[in-house]
Formats: C-alpha cells, structure tokens, sequence
C-alpha cells in the first residue's frame, strides 16, 4: 500500500487487528474462567491467602516512605537529565544558554536536596 489513502489503510488495519486482539482476548477470558469460584465466601476476602484476615482493612502508612519516594524521584532525574547534558557539553554551539538552563536544573534539584538534608532525612539511623 503505497500513498496518500495506503497509509491511512494500514493504520485502519493495526487498528482492526488492535481490536480483534483486545475482543479475543476478553472473549476467551470468559470462555475459559471458572464458573463458579471453588469457595464464594474466601474470593470476596480481603485477602486471598489462606489465612484469616485480621483487624481492619485500613492501614497508616507512615510519611517516610513519601520522602523516601521524593528523594528517588530526586535523585533519579537528576541522573537522567545530566548524563545526556554531560555527553553533549563540548559539542559546538553548546551556548550560555544552555548552562543557564542546566544551572537553574542543579539549583531546583539541590534546594531539593537542601531540604532532605535540613529534615535529617538522609541520616539512616
């Protein structure tokens, strides 16, 4: 399929396929899924390991762990971000553009990082 209208066309057919696929799939779900569930009263548990679930289904969860997450998120762009801008930094037409712009980048992550160390986060004992 060649031009203007073939493109279009095998964009139509990965979207039929795409769609067969998805119907297929959900129609073999059904057609091969238990009927019944062996034990009605276990399925609708809240947990489905064998053991008697005990106490209430909510749990605290400390606000740790959403600072042990922000500072992976941190730390992970940063490393994603300076590599590449380190691999590219003494190619031509590198400009001050582009350092203030990777300046402004260290400066966000490291108040980021100021903060984690003003809050003792980064202590591990």
């Amino acid at each position: 399929m060649t031009g203007y209208l073939g493109s279009y066309a095998t964009l139509g057919l990965l979207l039929l396929a795409s769609v067969l696929f998805f119907v297929v799939a959900f129609a073999a779900n059904r057609v091969l899924r238990p009927a019944r569930p062996a034990d009605p009263i276990g399925k609708r548990a809240t947990y489905e390991c064998g053991l008697d679930p005990v106490g209430g289904d909510w749990a605290q969860m400390q606000i740790r762990y959403y600072v042990y997450a922000y500072l992976y998120v941190l730390f992970a762009v940063e490393a994603v971000f300076l590599f590449p801008w380190a691999v590219v930094f003494d190619r031509p037409g590198f400009g001050l553009v582009t350092v203030a712009e990777m300046g402004i980048f260290v400066a966000v992550l490291a108040l980021g990082i100021l903060y984690a160390w003003r809050r003792n986060i980064l202590r591990w004992t």
